[in-house]
């Protein structure tokens, strides 16, 4: 990344003199003195660049880096290819912003056209939008998309990421909507409980697949269950797991999310990540955020638009259906260049190296006493019960540079990825047996 060089005393002179001023003084005439800082931010002096990447590097070292990883509950470690920092760390993609004028912004719109094509091939819907700012907030802007006038109920899964049904419950209350969790049974959504809670003013159901305790829902049946009583169906889902199973489109989904951290998003302490979001061709109009669509200039040359823009900048603040005003553009280059770089090929055998590692270490476990908590399919993650003190555990396991799963009422959380080596699950089998003695 290249230099910022701020401008001189001559330039800035040379600026105000060109809109008819002397002096930065004048500029701010309008602004009340009481606002305005006399002698300038209580900053310490400036430092060489040696000097500043000495106390960034020591207050990097303070991190925890575990080189061994088995936890996931929505964040994930996956192998990243090279080119995805080479490309997003360019200056001309780190530094744009908003392309507002299309005209000098080609080049963001069609990586925002591109990730927006991948996604919709992801998830086999319609159309995608520019992303939102992550997982939880792009299943509560579906919530919002399926609202209606006498349907505003929404049905969400216990069995979802806490996250979400959080973020999904703070969206109703401020809209004044109710929202209701279907019960779980035995790790899956309980489809019984759903048929029953379904009724006129349900507006919407939401299923991820897989659950927060990584098992496969039925999710083919809930979307017949909630279509059935003339609700949309919300599906989220895992964009790695969606590259061998099958689409939210061909599950009958009319909205799908997620969180798109896996695509090529280095493990961050809560972020910066991105929310994918699709919809049936029906719901096009009531997505939320950006959509860049493709068209023709006055030459008939091939351009990038904004397009069906929904959100309150851009038609009146009453008919808004979102107010979310920005996207994670870096985010999603970096998808985009991940979802390019890998292919459909290398996605679908990170997909199989994720559920085969898990199923090994899942059979592992089980040998020395960690049965499983749930019975079914899984993809990645999976919950045992633990016979030992789980606080123990996690504590000895962390000694030996290895984080471990997730601590949940249900016992632990378990999580493999592709990068998880079979030397990596054995030695964690061999240190938990240590604890068990």
């Amino acid at each position: 990344m290249g230099d910022y060089l701020s401008s001189t005393a001559p330039q800035r002179q040379e600026m105000l003199k060109e809109i008819g001023l002397s002096s930065m003084e004048e500029l701010y005439a309008q602004v009340p003195g009481s606002l305005i800082l006399q002698n300038g931010p209580d900053l310490p002096e400036g430092k060489a660049e040696l000097e500043v990447h000495e106390i960034v590097r020591q207050m990097a070292d303070k991190n925890h880096v575990f080189p061994v990883i088995f936890r996931g509950a929505g964040a994930y470690r996956h192998y990243i290819p090279a080119i995805v920092d080479t490309v997003v760390t360019k200056e001309t993609f780190l530094t744009a912003y908003t392309p507002y004028q299309a005209e000098i912004s080609q080049g963001i719109l069609q990586s925002i056209f591109e990730y927006q094509t991948m996604i919709c091939e992801l998830t086999g819907m319609s159309a995608s939008n520019a992303s939102v700012y992550d997982g939880a907030t792009a299943a509560a802007e579906a919530v919002a998309m399926c609202r209606e006038r006498k349907r505003t109920k929404a049905l969400i899964s216990a069995a979802a990421h806490p996250d979400v049904i959080e973020t999904v419950r703070t969206y109703c209350w401020s809209a004044g909507s109710e929202m209701e969790l279907i019960p779980v049974k035995d790790g899956r959504t309980d489809l019984s409980a759903l048929e029953n809670m379904l009724d006129e003013t349900t507006a919407c159901v939401y299923i991820a697949q897989p659950n927060y305790y990584g098992i496969l829902e039925e999710t083919e049946k809930a979307g017949e269950i909630a279509h059935a009583k003339g609700a949309k169906y919300i599906m989220g889902v895992n964009p790695i797991a969606a590259s061998i199973l099958k689409t939210p489109g061909e599950c009958g989904a009319d909205v799908a999310v997620g969180e798109g951290q896996p695509l090529g998003l280095h493990l961050g302490f809560g972020g910066p990540y991105l929310g994918f979001m699709a919809a049936a061709s029906a719901m096009i109009r009531k997505l939320p955020g950006r959509i860049v669509g493709e068209t023709v200039d006055a030459k008939g040359n091939r351009a990038y638009v904004l397009t069906l823009q929904a959100r309150e900048q851009h038609i009146r603040r009453e008919k808004a259906s979102s107010n979310i005003c920005s996207n994670q553009a870096l985010c999603a280059m970096a998808a985009s260049v991940y979802m390019t770089s890998m292919g459909p090929g290398g996605m679908q055998e990170a997909a199989y190296q994720c559920m085969s590692k898990a199923h090994y270490l899942a059979r592992e476990l089980e040998k020395i006493g960690f049965s499983p908590a749930y019975e079914g399919e899984f993809f990645h993650e999976f919950v045992t019960k633990s016979p030992v003190n789980v606080q123990t555990l996690m504590e000895h396991l962390e000694e030996n540079g290895i984080l471990g799963g997730l601590p949940t009422p249900g016992g632990i959380l378990w999580c493999t990825t592709e990068m998880n080596r079979k030397e990596d699950m054995d030695r964690l089998i061999r240190l938990i047996r240590e604890v068990a003695k």
